[in-house]
């Protein structure tokens, strides 16, 4: 088959299920933003960076972006079609940026199918979830509406969709679930896997080994959504009861999901100020984003991996510290208990606890007699279910090559 795939920031969630159809003698090609600069395992097309549309209702500004994109995609579409005779047989897009919202009708014959990642809900899942950040409003719920449309329109258009989670396909209405197809993205275990060896220097010339006292958080950035406000606000107890961890937080200084502060610059800088010299700065260290291999090596070497979110997408790097065999503390919302159950795979608490989680975060720094169990139940899960080469990938080429 002459295989599409089209995301903004391609690969994506496609780094093996591309290259592993190409492998298997289908034509791949994928479509991206000319904006996006990581390295491909297949052929690119680029199609125009969408400029910002001004004016129009404020309710209607996400939709209009989202086709603003769609029609840049199928611009580049078109041209492919016109100049190059291209027309593939199966096209497989993010329904999430609206890319894919035009091109059935620049390729009506081929299959459309769509990564259907998570449709925004007004109650049940993140708005008002947390009161503290963003208060549960009419205005909130009418937002969110209105920011569902392409979500709802790409998944109607589709002949069929995939999603990684059984959470995140109930977040669809009924009458959409049908179909989609729940295939976790998948873990490589080979490379994520306990190191004992494991080292990484920080950024001060610290060494930190396997087996030291280290706590580990990280999230695509420092924000409410991943339960960074909660984590800052137990460190204070946990660091003056363990005088000897030290916490390593990786991850950008601004928002992925939600919005800013209004009184700061981010919320690092709102937790900072508002924590002062309560938190131990010389034992809080903050990296930002690093190289995969440094967050991996935290991953394998952390005491503890601290994986906090709003009922939301679910993260990678809470399935990859499952694979490295971590200790995991988490909290105790929708999406994680789908692969951790308490005390069987980790330690749950609830997301506003936070003496709970002060309290989970210093047995497992202690030494918790459990954690070497825990841990390995963690990867047993990963390995059992969303391993990459024994379950995830094979699962997904049949569904592809389903539609052939």
């Amino acid at each position: 088959m002459k295989i599409l795939f089209v995301h903004q920031n391609f690969p994506g969630q496609f780094p093996h299920l591309a290259p592993a159809l190409a492998a298997r003698g289908h034509q791949v090609l994928a479509l991206t933003d000319a904006r996006n600069e990581r390295p491909s395992p297949v052929r690119v097309v680029k199609y125009a960076s969408p400029a910002p549309v001004p004016g129009g209702h404020p309710l209607g500004r996400a939709y209009s972006d989202m086709a603003q994109r769609g029609w840049q995609a199928a611009r580049a579409a078109r041209a492919l079609r016109d100049r190059h005779g291209y027309s593939p047989d199966l096209i497989l897009g993010h329904s999430g940026w609206g890319e894919t919202l035009f091109l059935r009708e620049i390729w009506p014959d081929a299959k459309l199918l769509v990564y259907a990642e998570l449709m925004y809900r007004t109650r049940g899942q993140d708005v008002g979830f947390d009161p503290e950040i963003a208060p549960d409003s009419d205005q909130a719920r009418i937002r969110t509406v209105a920011r569902s449309a392409h979500l709802i329109q790409g998944l109607v258009q589709a002949d069929a969709g995939l999603t990684p989670t059984r959470y995140q396909a109930d977040s669809f209405p009924p009458e959409l679930r049908a179909k989609l197809t729940v295939i976790h993205d998948g873990i490589d275990t080979a490379r994520v896997r306990p190191d004992p060896a494991a080292t990484l220097t920080l950024p001060d010339g610290q060494l930190l080994r396997a087996g030291d006292e280290v706590l580990s958080y990280v999230s695509r950035s420092l924000e409410p959504y991943r339960g960074f406000h909660m984590l800052m606000r137990a460190l204070p107890r946990v660091l003056a009861e363990r005088p000897h961890a030290q916490a390593v937080l990786i991850g950008a200084e601004g928002t992925s999901y939600g919005g800013k502060p209004r009184d700061a610059a981010s919320w690092k800088q709102k937790l900072l100020a508002e924590l002062g010299d309560r938190l131990p700065a010389d034992r809080v260290h903050f990296l930002g984003r690093v190289a995969y291999a440094d967050y991996l090596s935290l991953l394998q070497l952390a005491r503890v991996h601290c994986y906090l979110t709003y009922p939301f997408v679910l993260s990678w790097s809470l399935t990859e510290a499952m694979a490295a065999g971590a200790q995991i503390v988490a909290s105790d919302t929708e999406p994680v208990r789908e692969l951790i159950r308490d005390g069987e795979q980790g330690r749950l608490v609830p997301f506003h606890d936070r003496e709970a989680l002060e309290s989970a975060l210093i047995r497992a720094l202690s030494g918790d007699p459990e954690a070497a169990r825990l841990g390995t139940a963690a990867r047993q899960a990963i390995l059992d279910g969303y391993d990459l080469h024994r379950h995830s990938l094979p699962r997904q080429i049949a569904w592809v090559e389903g539609f052939g």
